[in-house]
């Protein structure tokens, strides 16, 4: 009975201990990217519209991303006639720096139809 006793609370311990951590690396990331959107000095609104002049659609996403080299960019989904554009804005200056051309998603995120089939 005691060893089980001992078990629980070692094992609980370190429950605490590895929650603690993932908790602290997630504000820590979340500060980062807070950071990075200050640094910004072009608006999500200004790259929705850069991007959507560019390929002459309709945004129909767009999210703040810090690329691989560092460089701050919104990442837009344009949607125009048949075609769907994955467009890159520099946040910084605000130009379209990547565009490519993506087939049209039909499914949303989970894979799901609109009427939920």
């Amino acid at each position: 009975m005691k060893r089980t006793r001992t078990l629980f609370i070692g094992l609980a311990l370190a429950s605490l201990v590895f929650s603690a951590a993932f908790a602290a690396a997630r504000t820590h990331r979340e500060e980062n990217d807070a950071a990075s959107v200050r640094q910004a000095k072009v608006g999500l609104t200004q790259a929705v519209a850069a991007a959507e002049q560019a390929e002459g659609g309709r945004a129909s996403r767009a999210e703040f991303d810090k690329e691989k080299d560092g460089r701050l960019v919104y990442e837009v989904e344009v949607v125009s006639a048949d075609t769907v554009h994955d467009v890159t804005v520099d946040a910084l200056t605000g130009k379209v720096v990547k565009s490519s051309v993506d087939k049209i998603d039909h499914d949303d995120d989970h894979g799901e139809h609109e009427d939920g089939e």
